[in-house]
Order: structure tokens, then sequence, then C-alpha cells
């Protein structure tokens, strides 16, 4: 079956009462029976995304779409703390644009969707393309090549850099394995296109943006992420040198969750981006260009979530809590909704880390336990209900999601507001602390080739996806050595980690010196 067409097994509050304690989760399958099933009920049972009649392409629900914009306005504020302005470039591209820089053409040739004609006409009663295009338009997978024609009219003399531009859109890459918010045809992302008159400016504004990526990832995120250079079969096409944040989720897999690229004069050449120098000599500019998309909310879901759905970190949740009022009797309901009303009023009053808690009330006609099941697979990160006993005892029921869904704690109505922060941030805390000590858990130093392959081999036919974690192993630089590691295990190397004093030693695979360690792994 195509799992990304199955039906998910979502269990509903009537049905869960009668399991038992072990069987009591919301999804099915688990993470440890099929992990990529699994990822797939996460999604649909918090109601994130689905697939379109397109295939390969998504369609982003409310309750992704709030993910992306908490993670947009972030970043958009980071972004402009660094000096960056937000503009917006074409969606179609030359194809002689793209001819320009032969790496970068090469790179994304497989994955264009090209525009050949301008407009349909009636046939044997169906609509065909008419009107060939001068030239075909190539639907942006990627804009450095467009931005790059733009940056060579606007610049001419030293004084004109550095161009510090960043902007939010689609793009359209045409991915042969789908998959919602990890590799869709289509996504939505930011990318950063800077020019600087020195090569030292554009390595430091390279560097700048990575930090701001992992800053991001670990303080909002809750996900701890390896910095660290790509090695030459994963640079980008047409750089210099591409930089990433790679992050370790449940299935020990890696995820490159980020990237910031050193795009030297290459570019800039190809495009015509030309300075008077101080000197009055005719120079190239240096650019660079960074970016993260969609992917971070497929990364959260896979690092975080469990098998009774999403876990959303507070930094990122755009509804911090959710109260259930319970109304068993109409005679209570008036009261109770006044009581819930008024809290939810004075928690929307309290600032967390620079926004508004976003609060919930849900006063839908539906039984407290399906309601309380729905928010728990939708991942927000407390839970309070309120009923007529608690009422009459001043108290209410406290429920967190990074606990047991039966786990409740009976706290002073009163008390809510003042501790509600320092419990969101204690989550938080957790969550980042749970996904490290996983990371350390599964990672190993290897100095053997015979250890290297048994890592990456699965050791359980009926859970081949659940092996592995990240090697840090030996290399002694070649691409040759890299692209045969591809082929026979399907593994890469996921980053060359930045080290003050790295280890040297001998290569795994030929035995040649090797300047360090660098991080191998499975990935998406």
């Amino acid at each position: 079956m195509d799992k990304e067409r199955s039906l998910p097994v979502i269990v509903h509050d009537n049905d869960f009462a009668r399991m038992s304690e072990k069987q009591q989760t919301a999804l099915s399958p688990k993470r440890d029976q099929d992990f990529p099933e699994w990822y797939q009920q996460v999604v649909r049972a918090a109601d994130l995304a689905e697939n379109s009649e397109v295939r390969g392409c998504m369609v982003i629900k409310p309750w992704g779409y709030a993910l992306w914009e908490r993670m947009q306005g972030v970043l958009d504020g980071m972004f402009k703390a660094t000096g960056h302005r937000n503009a917006y470039f074409p969606l179609f591209i030359p194809l002689s644009y793209l001819e320009k820089e032969a790496a970068h053409v090469e790179g994304f040739a497989k994955e264009c969707a090209v525009v050949t004609h301008h407009r349909l006409e009636s046939k044997d009663g169906k609509l065909v393309p008419a009107g060939v295009l001068s030239e075909p338009l190539v639907v942006r997978p990627t804009s450095e090549t467009i931005i790059g024609a733009a940056y060579a009219r606007w610049v001419k003399s030293w004084r004109d850099l550095p161009i510090l531009l960043n902007q939010w859109a689609n793009v359209v890459r045409w991915e042969m394995r789908p998959r919602v918010f990890l590799r869709t045809a289509e996504f939505l992302w930011q990318e950063g296109h800077t020019a600087h008159e020195t090569q030292e400016e554009a390595e430091e504004e390279t560097m700048k943006m990575l930090r701001v990526y992992e800053t991001f990832a670990r303080d909002y995120l809750a996900v701890p992420v390896l910095t660290g250079e790509k090695s030459e079969g994963e640079r980008f096409p047409g750089a210099v040198k591409t930089y990433c944040i790679e992050a370790m989720v449940q299935d020990r897999k890696a995820i490159q969750a980020g990237t910031s690229h050193f795009l030297g004069q290459n570019f800039s050449k190809a495009s015509g981006i030309q300075y008077q120098s101080r000197e009055g000599k005719l120079e190239h500019a240096w650019t660079t260009s960074w970016g993260v998309s969609t992917r971070l909310i497929g990364t959260l879901i896979m690092m975080h979530s469990d098998d009774d759905g999403l876990v959303v970190p507070p930094r990122i949740a755009s509804t911090h809590v959710v109260i259930v009022p319970i109304t068993p009797k109409e005679e209570s309901r008036a009261a109770v909704l006044e009581a819930v009303n008024h809290l939810a009023s004075s928690l929307r009053a309290i600032n967390f880390h620079g926004i508004p808690i976003g609060v919930e009330l849900d006063a839908r006609d539906l039984g407290g336990g399906i309601k309380n099941w729905e928010w728990i697979k939708k991942g927000v990160p407390i839970r309070i209900e309120i009923g007529p006993r608690d009422l009459a005892q001043g108290t209410a029921a406290m429920a967190r999601r990074d606990r047991g869904p039966k786990e409740k704690e009976f706290v002073p109505v009163d008390g809510i507001p003042g501790t509600i922060a320092g419990i969101l941030d204690e989550i938080q805390e957790g969550l980042l602390l749970r996904a490290t000590k996983f990371r350390e858990t599964h990672t190993r130093k290897i100095d053997s080739l015979e250890e290297f392959k048994k890592f990456f081999t699965p050791q359980n036919r009926e859970k081949p996806e659940i092996h592995g974690g990240f090697a840090l192993a030996h290399w002694n630089g070649s691409k040759e050595v890299e692209d045969q590691v591809k082929d026979e295990l399907k593994v890469t190397i996921r980053c060359i980690p930045f080290e003050d004093s790295p280890e040297p030693g001998v290569c795994l695979f030929t035995g040649e010196p090797s300047r360090q360690r660098v991080v191998w792994a499975k990935s998406y």
C-alpha cells in the first residue's frame, strides 16, 4: 500500500477506554513498528496537511500553517535584527540564466519544472498547449540566477555594497519520492541572498546566518543540531562552501534542517555583478545564499512527537494552552463558562518570550474526553479542564503534553497565571534535553570498516528502519570514497564538524591519513 495514501488508524476516546494500559496510544502503528507510516499518522491526526491532487504537492491546513507562520515570524525578526530586508523576485527564470552557471544547472537539471507555452487552445474538445515561448521558463527551484541578474543592474560601485536581502517564497523541485513537509514538489521557504565587497565579508555573512539557524533550531524548535561544512558530494551546486545544521530524529536518521552557502565569485561572474572598487578597479562581488523551508515542520514532528500524536515546543506554538470547560448539566454551564473565559483572558494578558500566550477555549458540544484527545494529537503544550466540581473547589485539572495522557495535576485556578510561563519554559527545556540525550546515545565513534557496516545494517528484519545513528569516522576527503559508501550503504557524510582541535587518524575505507572525524548517517 502507498504510505502517502493509506488511511490512519486513529483511536477515539470511547475505544481508548476499553483498551488495556499497555495498548493505550492514540496512533497505530507506533514509532518502533513502522516509523514512516507513524509519521504520516501524526500529520493526519494533528490535521497539519494532506496530499493534493497534484502528485508531490501538499495542502497545508490551518494548524500546520500556524506552525509555519510562527517560524516565519521568529526568523523574520532574527533576519531583520542582523540587517537584512525582505524583497520578492520572479517565480519564472529564463533558461539562459541557469545555463550561465554550469555546476548550478547540472545540480538542479533533473528537478526543474519548465514552462514552454503561454496559452491553451481547444482542439477536438480538449485543451492543448499553444503559443510556444521564445525561451523556456524554469519554475523557480532556487533564485541565485534571477537575483544575480537584478544585483548586476543595481551594483555599480563599492558604495552599493553590501546588499542584504531575503525573500519568503515558494519553490518547485520535481521530487520522485515525495513525503509531506520533508520532500514535496512545491514547498515554502525563505532564501537570503547577499552581495559583498570582500571575500572576508561574504564568509562572515555565511557563518553569521548559519549561527542564526542554529540558535533558532535550539531555542525555538528545541532541536539540537550539529554545525559544520558539507562535503564536496553534498555541497550546493555552484557554491564554494556549504555549511549546515544537521539534526537526528527518532528513527536515528539525519535531516539537513538548514544551509548557508559561500558562493565566492562564481555567481557574480556568471551574472555580471561588477563594481568599481575603492582603488578604481572593476571587481566582481562576493555573494552568499542561505535558506530553511517547511521541512522544519517535518523535522519538528519527527524530533518530538510520540505515539499519541504531535508534540509542539511552547516557544514555537501558536496555541500554548487549551481550556476545556466540562458542563454536564445545563444549570452549571453559565458559571463554568464565565470562569474559563476569565482564566483565558488572564492568560492572554501574559507575555511569553515576546508574544502573548495563545489560548484556545474549546466550548464545543462534544464529550470532554473526545476534545481532550483531539488536543493531545495536535500537540498543545498545556491542557486545562474546569467543571462544576472544580469550580466549587477553586481548582482546575492541568495536563502537560510532555507527560502521559492520563497524568493530570489539580491546581488552584487563581495560581495558574502566575505559574504558566514557568511551566511552558520547563516543557521547552525538557524537550531539548530529551532530544539532546537521544542524539548522544545514538552517536558513536567507529574505527573499523566492519563495525561501520554493521552500524548501518538492520539487525532486526521486522524493524528495518530502526538502526544506526551518527557515526563519527575518519575519511580521507575523497569524493570517490564518499560516492562508494553512498551507493553501497545509502550512507552519506552529513557534515564535517567545526572543531578547534580536530582529531587526526586513518581513513576507514582507504587506510590513508585523515584530518578529522566526519559525521556519517542515513538521511531524509
